[in-house]
C-alpha cells in the first residue's frame, strides 16, 4: 500500500512538472517572431485585396446591407465597426487605417498594439461579411489571437531594432513564457483543427472508395491547373485520397514526437501547396503551412533566418525538473546540487 501511495504521488509530481514545462517553461520567441511576420503579410495581403470592391461591400449601399447581416445573425454578439460606417470617405479612411495596423504588424512596429488592433480588425471584417467567410479568414483570425498572447516582436522587428539603437548594444534575447504560451496555442489549434477535418471526410462515402480527389481536380470551378489527366491513374487518386485522411487523423498524435514530427510537417507542405497551385487557394493554402509553422524549431528558425547557427544551442523549451524547478541543467545542478533531470 505505501509503495502505491509513493507511485502515485510521484506520477502526480511527473503529471504537473510535464504540464508546466508543457506550458510555462520559456523559449526563444524566433518561431513565434516568423509566424508574426508571415500572418502579418497574409492579413495585409487579404485586406488590401477588400479595397478593389469595398463600398459594394461594406459601404453604406453594400450588397448585404446591415439589416439582412444582422437578420443572419439573430444574436447580439457579434461585433463590427463597419456597421457604422455610414459614408465612403469615412470607409475608406478606416480600411487605410486598417491596413497601416496591419504593416504594423509584419514589420513588427509597436507589435504588441498591433496584433491586439489586427485580431480586432479581422473579427470586424469576418462579422460584417459572413457571406464570405472562409478558412482564410478563420486562420487569419486564429493566429492574430494568439499573437496578442506573448512578445511576437521579440524578433526580426522593428521594436526590436529601436530598442538595440536605444541601449546601444545588441542585448540577446530572453526566452519567454508568453512565447511559449502563444506557440502552444496554435500548435493545439491545428491539432484540432486536422483532426476535424479528418472525421468529417470520414463522413462521405468519396472518402472512403478513394475518388474524393478526382471531385476536387476534376471541378472546373476549382481548377487553377489541369489536372484532369490523373482521369488515367485511378489507383494514385485513391492512394492520394487515403492518405490525406490518414494524415489528418494522425496528425493530432504524430506531430508531437521528435521522431516523426518532421514527416508530417514534410507532407503537410505538398498537400497545401498543391491546394494552392491546383485548387486554386493559394492564399488558404500558404496561411495553413503558417499555422503548421508553429511546429518547428526556434533553433531551426534562427540558423536559417539568421544564415547562421545560434552561438550557444539552445533546447526549444528550457528543461523542467520534476519538483518544479525550469532552468538549465547547469542552474539546476548549482540549485539543488543534483546531476540528474527530467527534460
Amino acid at each position: 500500500m505505501k509503495l502505491a501511495v509513493q507511485y502515485l504521488r510521484e506520477l502526480y509530481k511527473a503529471c504537473m512538472a510535464g504540464w508546466d514545462r508543457f506550458w510555462f517553461a520559456p523559449s526563444d520567441p524566433a518561431t513565434y517572431s516568423l509566424i508574426r511576420i508571415l500572418a502579418g503579410a497574409m492579413m495585409f495581403y487579404t485586406h488590401l485585396v477588400w479595397t478593389i470592391g469595398l463600398d459594394d461591400f461594406f459601404g453604406p449601399n453594400a450588397w448585404l446591407s446591415n439589416a439582412a447581416v444582422n437578420a443572419y445573425y439573430d444574436s447580439p454578439y457579434p461585433w463590427s465597426y463597419l456597421w457604422h460606417t455610414q459614408s465612403t470617405a469615412t470607409l475608406y479612411a478606416v480600411h487605410l487605417a486598417g491596413l497601416v495596423v496591419f504593416a504594423c504588424l509584419t514589420v513588427g512596429f509597436f507589435s504588441r498594439m498591433a496584433s491586439v488592433l489586427s485580431y480586432l480588425i479581422v473579427v470586424a471584417y469576418v462579422n460584417r461579411l459572413p457571406g464570405a467567410l472562409f478558412g482564410l479568414d478563420q486562420l487569419n483570425a486564429l493566429l492574430a489571437m494568439y499573437l496578442m498572447v506573448g512578445p511576437c516582436g521579440a524578433r526580426y522587428s522593428v521594436d526590436r531594432w529601436l530598442a538595440k539603437r536605444r541601449s546601444g548594444r545588441a542585448s540577446e534575447v530572453a526566452p519567454s513564457v508568453g512565447a511559449t504560451i502563444g506557440i502552444r496555442l496554435i500548435q493545439l489549434h491545428m491539432c484540432v483543427i486536422y483532426f476535424f477535418a479528418g472525421i468529417s471526410k470520414l463522413q462521405g462515402p468519396a472518402w472512403w472508395d478513394g475518388s474524393a480527389l478526382w471531385g476536387a481536380v476534376g471541378n472546373l470551378e476549382y481548377q487553377s491547373i489541369d489536372m484532369t489527366w490523373l482521369a488515367g491513374w485511378p489507383l494514385a487518386i485513391a492512394a492520394m485520397t487515403h492518405v490525406t485522411v490518414l494524415w489528418e487523423l494522425s496528425y493530432p498524435a504524430l506531430v508531437w514526437p521528435r521522431l516523426t514530427r518532421p514527416l508530417v510537417l514534410a507532407l503537410a507542405v505538398p498537400l497545401h501547396l498543391g491546394i494552392g497551385l491546383f485548387l486554386g487557394m493559394p492564399t488558404f493554402g500558404l496561411i495553413m503551412l503558417v499555422g503548421n509553422l508553429a511546429f518547428v524549431s526556434p533553433w531551426l528558425v534562427r540558423t536559417i533566418v539568421e544564415r547562421q547557427a545560434p552561438q550557444q544551442s539552445e533546447p526549444e523549451l528550457l528543461p523542467l525538473d520534476v519538483r518544479g524547478g525550469a532552468g538549465t541543467p547547469r542552474q539546476r545542478k548549482s540549485r539543488a546540487g543534483e546531476t540528474s533531470a527530467v527534460a
